[in-house]
């Protein structure tokens, strides 16, 4: 298939430092090109694919700091040259939220939009109300259901590179938290649950500017302890092997997540993952293979003694044969050829199923 590929313009494709969906749409967009599919991005100049890059400005907005003044303009005038260009492709799968609606609406041509934020705002859910008729898809069915009455034509958990993360097959040596330090992540539990077990906690995570105020008056007295290392935020590069030699990665969150990538991340390695039952982690955990699913801070610190029951090279089996890319561009590619035929939405484990 000819696709479109359109991207943020905030971080390039893939992102420098932190963005979760600029990643997504690189690892999409690359899988897609080695599965023989003729595929353009539309992103920063600074963007790095095997695909035909179409760039939109000179470098990811975010990186050129006070430079941009407005970066919806730079949007705009990426959806106007899109809309363009767009009966050359068999679809266009936009990544940008809302902002090509109007444009869509207009223009006969296929499209696709995923959604990878949250839903549960009232003002996104008026927008669209008034756009009904736009083909979206969840990254995960829990995300949907705040609009469970939208178009969804179907649900794609994210996929990552096999060979990105190896697998590391021995115990682990400490707790893992990664991630950002905010309330809803809640790594005060994280380190709770550590002084509980009498285990190390490493914590590897940033501090967005809007949650300082926070980390001083709520959690950097909590980090004052012999078991707990706070080691800041880390690249990717860096990733497999701080998940690799965990013995766990602790996840208590205290919101909707729309999916959880560093979930993945943890299994990639073959490490097991103790994680709040909220938003997409029951579809992404399998209790009592690949984690444990707990509801409370008691509940994991006895999770956390169970460890020894879980195989962490059954972990990596169910990773490679859920959540690898190659699995990510086949959903894709069965959801285009579902809106060019009409036919109706499909979950993640529908997709699945139609995968055999």
């Amino acid at each position: 298939m000819k696709v479109a590929q359109i991207a943020p313009l905030y971080e390039s494709v893939p992102p420098k430092l932190y963005g979760g969906t600029e990643r997504v749409v690189s690892y999409l967009t690359d899988g897609l090109v080695r599965q023989g599919h003729d595929v353009t991005l539309f992103a920063s100049a600074d963007s790095e694919t095997l695909a035909e890059l179409r760039p939109m400005c000179d470098k990811a907005l975010r990186l050129q700091g006070s430079d941009v003044v407005d970066p919806l303009a730079n949007h705009i005038r990426m959806l106007e040259i899109v809309a363009q260009e767009a009966t050359e492709f068999d679809i266009v799968h936009f990544h940008i939220d809302y902002l090509h609606f109007p444009f869509t609406r207009r223009q006969n041509f296929p499209s696709v939009t995923t959604l990878h934020g949250r839903l549960d705002i009232p003002e996104v859910q008026a927008l669209f109300r008034e756009f009904p008729e736009m083909s979206l898809v969840s990254i995960s069915d829990s995300q949907r259901e705040p609009m469970k009455w939208a178009n969804w034509v179907g649900t794609v958990h994210h996929g990552l590179p096999e060979d990105l993360y190896p697998p590391n097959y021995n115990k682990g040596k400490y707790l893992a938290f990664i991630g950002r330090i905010s309330p809803e992540k809640r790594v005060d539990r994280a380190i709770e649950v550590a002084k509980q077990v009498g285990m190390p906690l490493k914590i590897a995570a940033k501090i967005d500017p809007a949650d300082k105020d926070y980390f001083e008056s709520e959690i950097k007295g909590l980090m004052d302890h012999p078991l707990v290392e706070y080691i800041g935020e880390i690249g990717e590069h860096e990733k497999a092997e701080f998940l690799g030699n965990a013995m766990a990665l602790v996840f208590l969150i205290d919101w909707q997540e729309p999916f959880g990538l560093v979930l993945t991340e943890a299994m990639a390695c073959g490490t097991p993952v103790v994680a709040y039952g909220m938003g997409s982690v029951p579809e992404v955990v399998d209790d009592g293979t690949t984690g444990y699913i707990v509801d409370s801070v008691d509940a994991a610190a006895n999770a956390i003694k169970r460890l020894d029951v879980l195989d962490r090279r059954t972990i990596r089996k169910v990773f490679e044969q859920r959540f690898s890319v190659r699995r990510m561009c086949q959903d894709y590619i069965r959801i285009y050829q579902r809106i060019r035929d009409g036919e109706p939405y499909l979950s993640a484990g529908e997709l699945r199923s139609s995968a055999v």
